[in-house]
């Protein structure tokens, strides 16, 4: 079976870039961290687009490997979530993403908060989570530790939304 959180708007899809998303609207309890991520935007409308990637080894570990293998997926995340943006920004609409090593916000550059990545796939999706030495890190349920999760979010319609991810969609998919 599989979690639905009651912001759900649209279930885990997987994408021909080799990516999970779901889309969700902003849980009560999300509101007040986003407000500071995000100063000054009107919440109403947000929508939460998480994102996962299947790494091809476990990022729990340390290595050289690793660091590549994060690299890689990080690159990936970057490209399809700022072209997604910027589909969006042609009709008008608000977008930013988190930049997955820092959790900062890359468009809105006056916020300093993180947003926490493992503690949302958590509650949006209802992935279990373990510590790994001091770190909190989310379980995937398939995939396990290898699990490499990303954030955008946007006020665009949820049509314009799905929309922009299909285009974005075709063009990186006759690139792969």
């Amino acid at each position: 079976m599989v979690f639905k959180s009651a912001s759900t708007v649209v279930d885990v899809t997987n994408t021909a870039y080799g990516m999970e998303y779901s889309v969700h609207d902003v849980p009560k309890r999300f509101k007040e961290e986003l407000g500071c991520i995000f100063p000054g935007l009107d919440l109403t409308g947000l929508l939460i687009i998480p994102t996962c990637q299947n790494s091809a080894v476990d990022l729990v570990r340390v290595g050289e490997e690793i660091e590549t293998e994060k690299d890689r997926l990080l690159e990936r995340f970057m490209e399809w979530a700022k072209l997604v943006c910027e589909k969006l920004d042609t009709k008008g609409h608000w977008s930013d993403f988190m930049d997955p090593c820092s959790g900062l916000a890359m468009r809105t550059k006056e916020c300093h908060v993180p947003y926490g990545e493992v503690d949302a796939l958590s509650t949006l999706l209802g992935y279990q989570t373990a510590n790994a030495g001091c770190c909190k890190v989310v379980l995937h349920p398939t995939w396990g530790s290898s699990i490499y999760p990303s954030t955008m979010f946007t006020k665009a319609p949820l049509a314009d939304l799905v929309q922009a991810i299909q285009e974005v969609e075709k063009e990186i998919g006759n690139r792969v």
